[in-house]
């Protein structure tokens, strides 16, 4: 059996994970689609050493910002994980907000068809050319689903979904539909984490952000710039590393681009919260005010 904690960003899944693993000789599988990345550890909240109080942390620092990764590389590595742990006689447990890594490594799959490159390419050119909003105006109208859970600036994920749909006669939310008709790979006990007061969340982030750029997030952005990585990139399309990367760049005034930062923080959280609440086996643990790590470890562990 495996244990899965998620939720929005800024509930305190690490903390949780790390409590949980201590108690059941536990090892950490992150679900985080930028923990992947080496040299990206301010914006995307990577724990540190003394965070992980000891414990095993593994899809942590895996690639360099320069490469694209994808859920169906996700589902291969992590998986590979899984079974080690496995193995080891130990207990996995995966952490983190990426629902589509989560859904998709437990089922065991790599998450669509193939497609069609010269349509991939085609679509990318009019992402370019008519923008985000418009290429995502699209996606609503062929895909719904996909397009509900997607923002405007995720250009790979909204060019794959029409490319799939305009190659295939199908949506992507149709063929993920067609493989949970399969059995997954892994039983999993899975656990959601949110605040009961909405404020409460949009509160926590926005001071997480705050923290984020007193520890040195602008630098950390530069830095990637300065090796290379492309604004452009899937690394870069990161909250906190697109607008600052673009304040930089474009001598912009960087008051507004953390302003952005924050609020397309809170965006995503929405967003993880309407993937999250599609789900009716998961379990949710609703903080009234600060996390309870004791209380919910233990609530978990007598589920």
């Amino acid at each position: 059996m495996i244990i899965v904690i998620t939720g929005p960003t800024a509930t305190g899944k690490t903390a949780l994970g790390v409590r949980l693993a201590k108690i059941i000789d536990g090892e950490i599988v992150s679900a985080d689609s930028m923990q992947v990345y080496k040299h990206m550890d301010i914006g995307t909240a990577k724990p540190a050493s003394t965070e992980m109080q000891g414990i095993r942390h593994h899809m942590v620092d895996c690639v360099s910002p320069l490469e694209s990764y994808s859920a169906a590389r996700y589902v291969k590595d992590a998986s590979k994980c899984i079974d080690d742990i496995l193995r080891r006689k130990k207990q996995p447990i995966i952490v983190g907000g990426t629902g589509l890594y989560i859904d998709s490594l437990l089922a065991g799959r790599g998450f669509s068809p193939i497609g069609d490159s010269a349509l991939r390419r085609n679509l990318e050119a009019e992402y370019d050319d008519i923008g985000g909003e418009a290429m995502l105006q699209k996606l609503q109208a062929a895909d719904a689903d996909s397009a509900a859970v997607l923002h405007e600036n995720d250009k790979k994920r909204i060019v794959r979904a029409l490319e799939i749909y305009l190659s295939t006669g199908k949506t992507i939310s149709h063929h993920n539909a067609e493989s949970r008709l399969l059995p997954p790979r892994y039983d999993a006990k899975k656990i959601a984490l949110t605040f009961a007061d909405r404020a409460r969340l949009y509160a926590g982030i926005d001071d997480r952000v705050d923290k984020m750029l007193a520890s040195g997030l602008e630098a950390e952005v530069k830095a990637l710039l300065c090796m290379g990585v492309e604004r452009g990139s899937t690394a870069m399309q990161a909250i906190g590393y697109k607008e600052i990367a673009s304040a930089i760049v474009d001598k912009t005034d960087m008051a507004l681009a953390i302003e952005k930062v924050k609020m397309e923080s809170r965006r995503f959280a929405k967003r993880q919260l309407t993937w999250l609440r599609r789900d009716d086996s998961l379990k949710w643990i609703i903080w009234e005010d600060s996390p309870d790590l004791d209380s919910a470890a233990a609530n978990i562990l007598t589920q």
